[in-house]
């Protein structure tokens, strides 16, 4: 049956953090500081569902916060900044106890916290603090942004316990045979998604399922040594029963303890975490950067002034002065460093905030490992940009402004550069609420400037843990209408426009080439590979900006793909959706993903095809005779003889149906394969992949036996317009009084056994037997085209819904038995959910961070950058605490025509003739020859051949004349302003198929 009461909220996060989630709504936490970092940690936590979130500021709001804190509204000014905060934060999440605190962080105070988290502090608080949680067992995390650049410290205490560390379930594999030996040695199966066995030297594993050698089912864990792809070595098996088939292997997961220093002595001997080794100078020179600052403030009660370089080069006499540091200092970072410490960045801001609040959720979670002590992370590059170096103090100075935190960066005239871009956002999901919150903070649009927001989708439930600008009373309303709103709350100057389209195919008359050509930029927040590639295909023929982002689970990365710079994606390699040979999902099950696919199959079979072959019957009189011969007339008419009267009706049908599956036809393939069954002499039928099977017997009592029919005759009875009821008491007396006759076998039934064979089993068509069924058909319709029930659909086609808990109930329950059948391990409710609804795990902290580092880009954007040293793309996975940012890859180049182009050149040409209409083909070739002295041979718009120079000269001849609008026309094809044609030159090499600029006409 369905989770707990939390789960439609919080699915997707609880496949990420698992059980441990569990703790969250027990647990309390303390957010001190309530600018940008604090704020964002504070949402991530909310929208989590932790217990008590306790918010601590004693400062007021002022117009510079707005930068950067989205909870804040301009009647907020003035007002304490936790109280403030907690008003927003309370309406995310009701099942969150949100409370402002403005007094001392006394001892007696930090007592009642799981973990305080501190932000926005002077290192003598954090020192205090620090030293006071790390003894009385508390976990305490430091997490700051200056400027352009962040700090992240956790201490978890000297025996922090994980309980699970690793991201993703334990791996497992089927069995497919073991030795008796010592030591034995365990062959494994490869599956469709994988080649040979998951484990590595030292894993734990248990068994379960085997046949034969029993004794290692439910054994304790035991570590395996790893022979090869498909053989592990275990324990000693000689004195164990001979093993005869089937069997799962899966791995355990061992606790791990962590031991951390306190702040006292990680500020002096860092432990800093980095992606790569190269990255480790910068960040010893970026800590020893915040300690000046901190000393700094000490000293003048203040950060340095923007550009100021005096004040620079005092943090950097600071940082010489602290002492001996663990590598040589990079006086350059520590200059560039100080010379924007005073500013505030609503993306770093939003990357260091998530990057805190998922080691708040490993502290209460104990799932995967806490930080090892230190991260730092920069995005000084910025500085690099052509003419940021020659800002002066003057040009960063404050003007009063919401901007100033960002004015203090990249000065006042790139603020109003900011407000004029035009920008598309598509996709107002997870994270596309963080860019568009980031986008309001920053005053993207702000000014002269138009942002775009298209979504299709409406708010739904299980969007609420992470989707940040919806609340529970927009459930089901637009979500582009509703994320324009709330980024009209957060900065009434952005110019947002709300569409409600898809950007594909269908839509290139709303979205064609001139209105990509016109965006600055494109930021693409889809969560379909098709969709993505389309947008990205767009954005490299319009020559436009594109952030490409993505996420799953804690992993998630950033793509900046700028014209002429970088390379763009190459087609990107689309998932298995799930299916599987047909043998292997009817007879030979091996996995639970089998047997959930089957139960996902059974689902459509049973509840949607039916009734839409029935509604095509009764709607379309021609239906019966556009039909081929055979199985769908049949199904038609069996769903028309069961329709049941009553309830009672479709319990009796679910019993039936739960005989068919579970008893009957596992029985029937033991009579055409029986256990003992061989393939040839010698060599067993229920060996390897084939797992034998076991028919149930029924039992009302039987909670997994109840649920299949509760759930199916819920279905079946919603499929035929009967009301459905869910008393388990009454359903299970129905259940008591049906009577089944016993099973009979068929002789001589043929069951294939691979893929090919079922594809050619068909069973002869009985001429006589389908002109009869025809008829009755016929009769049926006729008798019920008149009754008042046929005024409307005879059945309501029900498509499966993975957040609708009957469909889960349904498939978890069918799957669950089959699994029975096969010796498969069971499946839970939420692990069936989210393997048969295909369900990317997905968490707020990742798309925060995602959306946060993808901003920093649009700042380059901008500007109008051309230098691709200057663009970062990245790649972050939280459950390691990893951030890595690196160089985009250059734009590739090829040879053509005796040149050298780009991967984003492209001829154009304005394809009107001296007469103001489309040029014919003729000009286009002519225009070829003229420009770039190539000779067609052949011109293709699409799959339309224009011209075709081994084609006879009549043919030629009217292709030459023809016009490309008349093309259009003839291949009825949308009319366009914009067309792309391939050509195919005299001389052209076979390898430059792919190679060629495409050649873009614009139609008058």
């Amino acid at each position: 049956m369905a989770g707990s009461e939390e789960e439609p909220r919080y699915s997707r996060q609880l496949y990420v953090l698992g059980g441990g989630a569990r703790r969250l709504s027990r647990s309390a936490v303390l957010v001190s500081g309530l600018r940008g970092t604090g704020a964002q940690v504070a949402t991530a936590l909310v929208l989590a569902g932790t217990g008590r979130v306790v918010l601590h500021d004693c400062g007021a709001v002022c117009t510079a916060d707005r930068s950067q804190q989205f909870l804040l509204e301009e009647s907020d000014l003035g007002q304490n900044r936790a109280k403030a905060s907690q008003r927003a934060l309370a309406e995310l999440n009701p099942c969150v106890e949100v409370e402002a605190y403005t007094g001392e962080l006394s001892e007696a105070f930090l007592t009642s916290f799981q973990v305080v988290v501190l932000t926005e502090s002077p290192l003598e608080e954090q020192l205090h603090v620090g030293n006071f949680c790390h003894t009385h067992g508390i976990c305490f995390i430091v997490a700051d942004a200056k400027g352009l650049a962040g700090q992240l410290f956790c201490d978890f205490g000297e025996h922090f316990v994980v309980d699970d560390p690793a991201e993703g379930d334990p791996v497992s594999a089927a069995v497919q045979h073991i030795s008796q030996g010592n030591p034995g040695v365990v062959t494994c199966v490869g599956t469709e998604d994988s080649y040979g066995h998951p484990f590595r030297d030292g894993d734990l594993v248990t068994f379960s399922g085997v046949q034969g050698m029993t004794e290692l089912n439910g054994q304790k864990p035991i570590p395996v040594h790893v022979l090869d792809d498909f053989r592990l070595e275990i324990g000693d098996t000689s004195s164990f029963s001979p093993y005869r088939c089937g069997g799962l292997v899966s791995q355990v997961q061992r606790r791990l303890e962590c031991s951390h220093d306190p702040l006292c002595r990680a500020l002096e001997k860092p432990k800093i975490q980095v992606a790569i080794p190269e990255d480790l100078p910068r960040s010893r020179s970026l800590h020893a950067t915040f300690r000046a600052l901190h000393a700094f403030r000490r000293e003048r009660g203040r950060l340095p002034r923007p550009r100021a370089p005096a004040d620079a080069e005092r943090v950097l006499e600071l940082a010489r002065s602290l002492g001996e540091q663990q590598g040589p200092l990079d006086e350059d970072i520590v200059r560039a460093f100080a010379s924007v410490s005073a500013g505030d960045l609503c993306p770093v801001a939003s990357v260091v905030g998530a990057l805190a609040a998922q080691e708040v959720l490993k502290a209460i979670t104990r799932k995967f490992v806490p930080l090892n002590q230190w991260l730092y992370l920069d995005s000084l590059e910025c500085l690099a940009l052509p003419g940021a170096a020659q800002l002066t103090e003057m040009d960063c100075a404050p003007r009063g402004s919401r901007y100033d935190g960002q004015i203090a960066i990249f000065g006042a005239n790139f603020q109003e550069k900011l407000g004029r871009q035009k920008y598309l956002v598509v996709g107002a999901g997870a994270i596309g609420c963080e860019l568009l919150k980031n986008f309001a903070m920053m005053g993207l649009t702000a000014g002269d400037g138009e942002l775009i927001v298209t979504d299709m989708d409406t708010v739904a439930l299980s969007n609420l843990h992470r989707q940040l600008l919806y609340r529970s009373a927009d459930i089901s309303e637009p979500k582009s209408v509703v994320a324009a709103a709330a980024v009209q709350r957060m900065n009434p100057d952005v110019r947002v426009t709300a569409h409600q389209n898809q950007v594909g195919p269908a839509t290139e008359m709303l979205y064609s080439d001139k209105f990509f050509q016109d965006l600055d930029g494109v930021a693409s927040a889809l969560d379909t590979i098709e969709a993505r590639s389309y947008l990205e295909r767009r954005c490299l023929r319009c020559r436009t900006p594109l952030l490409d982002s993505g996420t799953e689970g804690t992993r998630g990365h950033v793509l900046a793909i700028v014209p002429s710079l970088t390379k763009p994606p190459g087609p990107a390699s689309i998932p298995r959706d799930g299916t599987f040979p047909l043998c292997t999902l009817r007879h030979f099950p091996r996995t639970i993903q089998h047997t959930l696919q089957w139960a996902r199959d059974e689902f459509e079979g049973l509840f949607q095809l039916p009734a839409e072959q029935v509604n095509q019957l009764m709607e379309d009189p021609g239906f019966l005779e556009q039909q081929p011969p055979g199985k769908v007339l049949e199904q038609v008419w069996a769903s028309l003889q069961e329709r049941p009267r009553d309830w009672q009706d479709c319990v009796r049908w679910a019993r039936r149906r739960w005989q068919s599956c579970y008893h009957d036809a596992i029985a029937q393939l033991l009579h055409t394969y029986p256990p003992e069954h061989e393939t040839s002499p010698g060599v067993p039928f229920w060996t390897g992949d084939r797992s034998c099977p076991h028919p149930l017997t029924f039992n009302p009592d039987n909670d997994t036996h109840l649920d299949y029919v509760v759930a199916a005759a819920h279905l079946f009875a919603q499929a035929h317009r009967v009301p459905p009821c869910r008393d388990r008491v009454a359903i299970q007396a129905i259940l008591r009084d049906v009577v089944l006759p016993p099973f009979a076998p068929q002789e001589g039934l043929q069951i294939p056994l691979t893929e090919e064979s079922t594809e050619k089993t068909q069973v002869p068509t009985d001429h006589r037997q389908l002109t009869e069924l025809t008829q009755d058909l016929v009769q049926w319709r006729q008798e019920l085209v008149g009754a008042e029930e046929a005024q409307a659909p005879l059945m309501e086609p029900i498509h499966f819904e993975k957040d609708n808990d009957v469909h889960i109930d349904f498939i978890t329950a069918a799957s669950n038995l089959r699994a029975e059948n096969y010796g498969i391990s069971p499946a839970d409710w939420l692990t069936s959910k989210q393997i048969a609804g295909r369900i990317v795990p997905a968490i707020i902290t990742t798309t925060a961070a995602v959306a946060g580092l993808a901003c920093l880009e649009v700042y380059k954007l901008v500007w109008g950058c051309q230098d691709l040293s200057c663009y970062r793309s990245s790649n972050i996975n939280l459950s390691a605490c990893l951030l890595h940012r690196f160089l985009p890859s250059p734009a590739p180049t090829y040879w053509y025509g005796g040149r050298e182009w780009s991967c984003w050149d492209r001829l154009e040409m304005r394809a009107v003739g001296a007469d103001g209409q489309a040029m014919t083909v003729q000009e286009v070739l002519d225009w070829l020859q003229r420009t770039h002295g190539w000779t067609v041979t052949m011109l293709l718009c699409g799959d339309s051949v224009l011209y075709d120079s081994k084609a006879d000269a009549e043919t030629r001849a009217r292709q030459q004349a023809q016009r490309l609008s008349e093309n259009l026309e003839d291949a009825r094809m949308p009319q366009q302003q914009d067309l792309e044609l391939l050509y195919i030159c005299e001389g052209e090499d076979a390898e430059a198929e792919d190679t060629r600029p495409p050649l873009l006409c614009s139609l008058p």
